[in-house]
Order: structure tokens, then C-alpha cells, then sequence
């Protein structure tokens, strides 16, 4: 998983628009019993049996791989997908969210998370950004009306703006998972960041 700031993210987005996108879908079971933590080996298996078929051709109709979304996540491209409702359900694999972290992805925003997946992310140095219904179709509409419609996630302010129409929403994050987020911090680096405030408290 990337490590990185999480401050204003004004990208395009990849529309994968599957109600209940379960976590075999974002990334097959087969890859669980892998023992490497190589970003790209996992970012390679996101949504694998969607994007290829069964002899390794790429499936031309997933949007994936079609020539305006095809194009691997880099800053301000690409680095948001916004999902169908009820996104990462099924098993609690930890490894759906290392395969979005793997892919690039930085923000995925749907009408509503699997709870545990929604922790996951968040875990991974994903932000999972809960919209209305309304919403979510209206970035569906945008960006199907202009592939290079540019969504603005802004971490500080939580909310989440369509460039294309000018409306925003605000979305919830625990307060915690913020701080860490935008200081670039796992729960690990976190602890030791208060290392002095806790030898002071076992020192009392």
C-alpha cells in the first residue's frame, strides 16, 4: 500500500457501475493464497476475471478496457473510481483492498460500503467516500456525457465536488482515520508519533 498525504484530489474517474461489486469480483479468490505483498502483483489482479478472459485476452467491453479508462492511475488521472452501491460485499479479504491500492486507485466513492471492506480501505490508504444515490448517478451521467469529467475529493473540507456540474456533497470520515490519512500515518506510525506522550504517561 502507498503511503501517501491525502490533502485535495481533483481527478478523472473509472465508472465501474456494478451494484454489490463483491470482493471475488475485486479480486479473485485464487490470489489469497499468495504470500507476497507486491503492490503491482495485487494491482494486476483487480477486477482480473472481469478484465481478461480465461485465456489472458482482455475483455474489450469492460470498462477497464475501453481506450478512455484503460490508462493505469498517476496523479490526477484516473485515481478515482466510483462504484455501484453496496461496494466490496461478500468475504472480508483484506486483499480487495490491496488490490485497489495496487491498481492506483486513491478514492472510491459509492451510495454505501460493506462495512469491513470500508475499514479495509481505509486501512490500505484508500478513502472510501459515502455519497447519496442522487449523487453517485449524477458522476454516472458525467462521466458518461464526457470521460475526462474531473471529480474533486477535498479531504480537509470532506466533501466531494463534480467539477462538471459544480455540485458537492460532504461525506463522513472518522476523525482518526483523517488524521492518519492526511499525515500519511498506519495505525503503526501512529503510535510511534505519540511515543513521548506515552513514555510520559507510563513514566507518572
Amino acid at each position: 500500500m502507498a503511503k501517501q498525504k491525502f490533502n485535495i484530489i481533483k481527478s478523472t474517474c473509472i465508472p465501474v457501475a456494478i451494484d454489490n461489486c463483491n470482493t471475488d469480483l475485486i479480486i479473485p479468490a485464487r490470489y489469497l493464497a499468495s504470500t507476497t505483498r507486491d503492490p503491482k502483483f495485487f494491482g494486476d489482479a483487480f477486477m482480473h476475471d472481469l478484465r481478461y478472459t480465461a485465456d489472458g485476452q482482455p475483455v474489450a467491453d469492460f470498462v477497464m478496457n475501453q481506450p478512455e479508462f484503460s490508462e493505469a492511475p498517476h496523479e490526477g488521472v484516473h485515481e478515482i473510481i466510483v462504484g455501484g452501491q453496496n461496494w466490496g460485499s461478500g468475504s472480508s479479504r483484506e486483499h480487495a483492498a490491496w488490490a485497489i491500492s495496487g491498481y492506483g486507485v486513491r478514492v472510491v466513492i459509492s451510495s454505501s460500503f460493506a462495512d469491513i471492506h470500508r475499514n479495509n480501505l481505509l486501512n490500505c490508504f484508500v478513502l472510501p467516500v459515502i455519497v447519496s444515490k442522487e449523487f453517485q448517478q449524477e458522476l454516472f451521467a458525467s462521466i458518461a456525457a464526457d470521460p475526462n469529467a474531473v471529480v474533486t475529493v477535498d479531504v480537509p473540507a470532506q466533501t466531494v465536488t463534480n467539477e462538471a456540474t459544480g455540485n458537492s456533497e460532504h461525506f463522513d470520515i472518522n476523525g482518526y482515520k483523517k488524521y492518519c490519512l492526511m499525515n500519511a500515518l498506519d495505525d503503526i506510525d501512529y503510535l510511534l508519533s505519540q511515543k513521548d506522550k506515552i513514555e510520559e504517561f507510563e513514566a507518572k
